[in-house]
């Protein structure tokens, strides 16, 4: 299979092909959010989908390519790895394609994203004490089974499936309908999302000053991103799990490079703090890692429009 590239043209034609419950999720104003910032802040509010998070996007496209292209299917399944929301994706597309998928998870991934991942019909393996650790148990699966081994920010399909949020976002600036903004903050964990966002953004709205977001506790794609090379970290110990990597993917730190125009680290006390804030302004249930990108955002008042990437709602239940 021939890998895409992942720019402008491919994020174009890729629209179309996901599926509606995951395409025009809301992008609002928050008038909470402004009174507190000083100036317009937009939400593109990833969570009002099967999944609760941006994954379904790029999943999709992922797994659909690899189907056609006879890489997936009756005889040969899926494994990945996962913190649980792209793991939730990957099922979402598995089941609706017919294809068997395993999924590893360290062994403290959120029991509730444990569970959404098995009702969707994947298999799901605790392995390791971090993210990093089941990703290589799922390789040694892969390769001991057969099985196609699909690493979230390796994939083109990931990064352009989560580019098409951002052509959403043009579309409603273009219309009038969003104002248009400065800055726009994305947390990263591996970086397929910033990099397929900023693949869209780099051609169709370059001013737009692109800015990524992680923990203090597991800073490995700013470290990198900083000195331009793969830097791994001993730990990846923070709240925000979803942004929970020490490994780098060198695919997904190539489209950072070209497009990302800074990269900021946030600490623990800030995320909760940034969770809390969002939990009581928006009518939305937000994680913690979906938290990070108004925890760099609010640090300042600023007097120009911003917006930020609210990237899942999966949150442990109370009790």
């Amino acid at each position: 299979m021939a890998t895409p590239a992942v720019d402008a043209a491919a994020i174009a034609a890729a629209r179309h092909r996901i599926p509606a419950a995951f395409r025009d999720m809301p992008q609002f104003v928050s008038e909470a959010l402004t009174t507190l910032h000083g100036a317009p802040v937009v939400v593109m509010a990833e969570t009002a989908n099967p999944i609760g998070c941006f994954k379904g996007r790029g999943t999709w496209l992922a797994v659909s390519e690899l189907l056609a292209g006879g890489v997936v299917g009756e005889r040969r399944g899926l494994v990945v790895a996962s913190a649980g929301n792209f793991g939730q994706g990957v099922a979402y597309a598995a089941r609706a394609h017919g294809v068997s998928l395993t999924v590893y998870a360290a062994t403290n991934a959120s029991a509730a994203k444990v569970a959404a991942m098995r009702r969707l019909g994947a298999e799901v393996r605790l392995v390791g004490e971090d993210f990093d650790a089941a990703r290589e148990a799922a390789a040694a699966h892969a390769e001991d089974d057969n099985a196609h081994l699909l690493v979230d920010g390796e994939d083109a399909w990931i990064a352009i499936g989560a580019g098409t949020m951002a052509a959403e976002l043009t579309d409603a600036i273009v219309s009038g309908d969003l104002p248009e903004l400065a800055a726009l903050y994305v947390p990263v964990g591996n970086g397929a999302l910033i990099g397929g966002v900023g693949a869209w953004l780099a051609d169709r709205m370059p001013a737009l000053r692109l800015v990524g977001v992680q923990a203090e506790a597991a800073p490995a794609m700013t470290l990198s991103w900083r000195e331009r090379r793969a830097i791994e970290t001993p730990t990846a110990d923070t709240v925000a799990d979803g942004i929970a990597a020490r490994v780098p993917v060198p695919e997904a730190l190539e489209l950072m490079i070209r497009h990302v125009d800074d990269m900021v680290l946030v600490s623990e006390a800030e995320i909760l703090d940034a969770q809390d804030q969002l939990g009581r302004a928006l009518p939305l249930t937000v994680e913690t890692a979906a938290a990070a990108g108004w925890a760099a955002a609010s640090r300042h008042g600023r007097t120009e429009p911003i917006g930020f990437v609210l990237t899942g709602g999966n949150v442990v239940p109370a009790g």
